[in-house]
């Protein structure tokens, strides 16, 4: 594989992203570049899917990736992409997928939080780059709503997934993958954030890349 390669952090993350420094890392010892977007294009407080995938189309059309890896609502914004222009991306790798996004994410704050923050038009969140609260538009909420929960996918894909998830539940990968052979679906003993287990998806990746 000469590259290059895309990563797509997740929600309230950023380029300084600690899996996307390790992906950074370990694809430079093999002389490929990984280029890390800011998904929020320097505005978290308006992000919404749509201003995230207008990011993500542009660097893939400058690019050319062999491979893109999507990390949690990264990974559902890869495969929205994908969905969308089959064959323009050779291979896609997700790491626990934020499939149904729209749907789950606003429930998972309750109802009075969702409320209070439909009522307001905005709440605080906490972004994990930046180490601090930052405003979080409802846009988010309301844009997200455009999307379905799991995209129509056709390339070859990896999609690794933590059974103890807390955050995105392992059964949505396993619903996604079901009866599509494109999909190549493995479940690793961790969690969300699968820091723990990095060198076996490195693995997983580098000798299933093109």
């Amino acid at each position: 594989m000469k590259g290059p390669v895309l990563y797509l952090h997740g929600f309230a993350s950023g380029p300084e992203s600690s899996k996307g420094a390790f992906f950074r890392r370990r694809f430079a010892e093999l002389g490929v570049p990984v280029d890390l977007p800011d998904l929020a294009g320097g505005d978290f407080e308006n992000l919404t899917i749509t201003s995230q995938l207008e990011i993500a189309t542009r660097r893939i059309a400058e690019l050319g990736p062999e491979l893109v890896i999507g990390s949690s609502l990264g990974g559902y914004l890869a495969a929205l992409y994908a969905a969308r222009h089959p064959g323009r991306v050779p291979r896609l790798a997700l790491l626990a997928p934020g499939f149904g996004f729209g749907r789950l994410w606003p429930a998972s704050l309750g109802e009075e939080q969702l409320r209070l923050y439909r009522q307001r038009g905005w709440m605080e969140v906490w972004h994990y780059s930046r180490k601090q609260t930052c405003r979080l538009s409802y846009r988010l909420v309301e844009d997200s709503r455009r999307y379905e929960d799991f995209p129509e996918v056709r390339d070859p894909t990896l999609l690794v997934h933590g059974t103890r998830d807390q955050v995105v539940n392992p059964a949505l990968s396993q619903d996604f993958a079901r009866d599509r052979p494109n999909i190549a679906l493995h479940l690793l003993d961790s969690d969300h954030q699968l820091v723990d287990v990095l060198e076996g998806i490195w693995d997983l990746v580098v000798n299933w890349a093109p």
